[in-house]
């Protein structure tokens, strides 16, 4: 081999080498994550959110090396759409059906609601458009999880998601110890306040946790909700992406107006988009697998795992947000989120305690 050869040969194994150096820090950081979790108060974050956090902090600290950030890009992007699929298989729709429908009606109000609620305060607020629609999906619908499966439909950047990821934990946790001291004081029997944690508070883990007090049937019911919650993220992913796409055509007619034949091509561009399925491959798949959940097509035991691999994928992505991550960049976008995030969860609570009661579940 001669020289040339020999040294396009070393730069194509450094790069790989490095390409799998940043996916392997992002695989520590979400194993690391994942046993922080076990902590009785990190517990309450959950994996997911001490992953971005563990990014952020290892960036700010230490730094990443330049050419290890596509194999952290990697785990950002391509990682969470695997976990996201894999995540299907935490819902079993026929329980969620047997729920009944005012619990149903219960979860998917308060969604709707909330969406619009925080959406708006975000727009009053004028923060960014993206940023205010992650904010409000992860408060409505499954925090982190959620705002990583909204933000590849909407073309967010990594910093909003790793902004709306971490906002909707960290008002998550407030209102989980919130809930869990004002428990007593409800009024609410274990089946009712299991209702109202699944149908108000934002990560699977919160309502886990704040459904503690309630014992066995109260936990269990506050799962169920929650899951509903979660499998309300497939319309509402379609939904977005199909208002995304009719946003882009109309810059796109407005750039061909202004700009003549630039614009041509951008309408062109536009009209291959409107081409595409809009149904992300991703989604799809996070819905087969819960049909294939749900259908006990596999064993029980192999589904869990596919869980449990689902949640390793997922911190390995939220911690490549967080390796992405400038502190300063955080620091200025996250206020305004955390205002409209906890305005937004109050009226949340407030409007899930006063169904509980009316619909006679309390």
């Amino acid at each position: 081999m001669n020289g040339s050869g020999s040294y396009r040969l070393q730069r194509s194994n450094h790069r790989y080498f490095y390409f799998a150096g940043g996916i392997v820090v992002t695989l520590t950081l979400a194993v690391a994550a994942k046993y922080l979790a076990l902590l009785p108060v990190l517990g309450i974050m959950g994996q997911l959110v001490l992953a971005i956090l563990l990014g952020i902090g290892l960036r700010a600290v230490a730094g990443v090396p330049e050419q290890a950030m596509a194999g952290v890009r990697f785990s950002g992007k391509r990682l969470l759409r695997a976990g996201i699929i894999l995540l299907g298989m935490r819902l079993n729709l026929g329980d969620i059906v047997q729920t009944g429908p005012k619990v149903a009606g219960i979860a998917a109000i308060n969604l709707v609601f909330t969406l619009f609620t925080v959406y708006g305060l975000a727009r009053w607020l004028k923060m960014d458009r993206r940023l205010g629609l992650l904010t409000a999906c992860g408060t409505a619908i499954c925090g982190a999880a959620a705002v990583a499966a909204i933000a590849p439909q909407i073309k967010a950047t990594d910093n909003e998601t790793a902004v709306g990821a971490a906002t909707v934990a960290i008002l998550g946790t407030v209102f989980t110890l919130v809930y869990t001291i004002l428990y007593p004081y409800m009024g609410l029997s274990a089946s009712g306040y299991g209702i109202f944690a699944g149908a108000t508070l934002h990560e699977v883990a919160h309502v886990i946790a704040a459904a503690v007090p309630a014992g066995q049937q109260g936990s269990d019911l506050a799962v169920l909700v929650k899951l509903t919650r979660v499998a309300m993220l497939v319309p509402v992913a379609l939904i977005l992406g199909l208002i995304e796409g009719r946003r882009e055509r109309k810059l796109h007619r407005r750039m061909k107006l202004s700009n003549g034949a630039e614009g041509y091509a951008a309408e062109t561009e536009g009209n291959r988009e409107r081409k595409k399925l809009p149904v992300p491959w991703f989604i799809a798949g996070f819905l087969l697998m819960s049909g294939i959940n749900t259908l006990e097509v596999i064993p029980q035991q192999l589904a869990s795992d596919m869980i449990t691999l689902a949640y390793l994928l997922l911190a390995m992505a939220m911690a490549g947000l967080g390796l992405g991550i400038d502190l300063k960049t955080f620091s200025s976008m996250g206020r305004k989120p955390v205002i409209a995030g906890f305005i937004g969860s109050v009226f949340m609570s407030l409007l899930g305690f006063g169904l509980v009661h009316w619909l006679g579940l309390s």
